[in-house]
């Protein structure tokens, strides 16, 4: 092969790869799927697009090798293909949070509205071992797979089980990532019942990617 036509053969492919991160909507469902399995009625709903559009995005997710699916019954999950699929992802993610402005506007001023314009990393955990580390997903996305320590306190759930937790300590919440609201609306919640709460940047997957060996390779 001449070397001109080895080289357009490969950056057309990676080009072509990289068309599926070209979509608001198919990010939104890779940061979605990353905590977990989701139908494609589950997905729409929680992106607020048409259960045909899910599918649609989930094809090409799918061809591009980025989600994986498989059937049980009459019904189709679709999960995340992997940890290769998921740095990619938070790559773009992280370097959109460090260089675009329009993300790093927009996600001060939904923080400074809700009340959690401070937040915590990982590397801030071993430093407080009086923090409660709080998720506040879904209990499937718990069971799935959750930062070491935490307590799953769903969201929908929180007002009613705020007895739960101790007055006396920080309590960190954490959910989907950065672009995910949950935690936020957790952290207004319990301050504004007396907790002193933040918000954690990292999901549990930013956590798996550095710690489990048997994962990063």
């Amino acid at each position: 092969m001449e070397k001109r036509a080895f080289k357009d053969s490969i950056y057309t492919a990676i080009a072509s790869l990289t068309k599926a991160f070209g979509h608001a909507n198919r990010l939104e469902i890779l940061d979605l799927l990353a905590n977990g399995e989701k139908t494609v009625e589950q997905i729409a709903n929680q992106t607020a697009i048409t259960v045909a559009n899910a599918s649609q995005h989930l094809q090409l997710l799918k061809n591009a090798r980025l989600v994986k699916a498989r059937r049980e019954g009459n019904f189709i999950f679709y999960t995340i293909n992997g940890r290769k699929a998921y740095a990619a992802w938070q790559a773009l993610r992280d370097l959109a949070m460090e260089q675009e402005p329009a993300v790093q506007v927009t996600l001060q001023q939904f923080r400074k509205e809700a009340g959690s314009p401070q937040s915590r990393s990982l590397e801030d955990l071993s430093a407080d071992d009086r923090a409660i580390l709080l998720d506040v997903r879904p209990a499937d996305e718990f069971a799935t797979g959750h930062l070491p320590d935490a307590c799953s306190i769903p969201i929908e759930e929180l007002r009613e089980r705020l007895g739960e937790l101790p007055r006396h300590r920080t309590i960190i919440a954490y959910c989907r990532g950065p672009f995910c609201t949950l935690a936020d609306e957790a952290v207004q919640l319990l301050k504004a019942n007396g907790f002193n709460a933040v918000r954690l940047e990292e999901t549990y997957l930013d956590h798996r990617l550095q710690t489990d060996k048997k994962w990063q390779n």
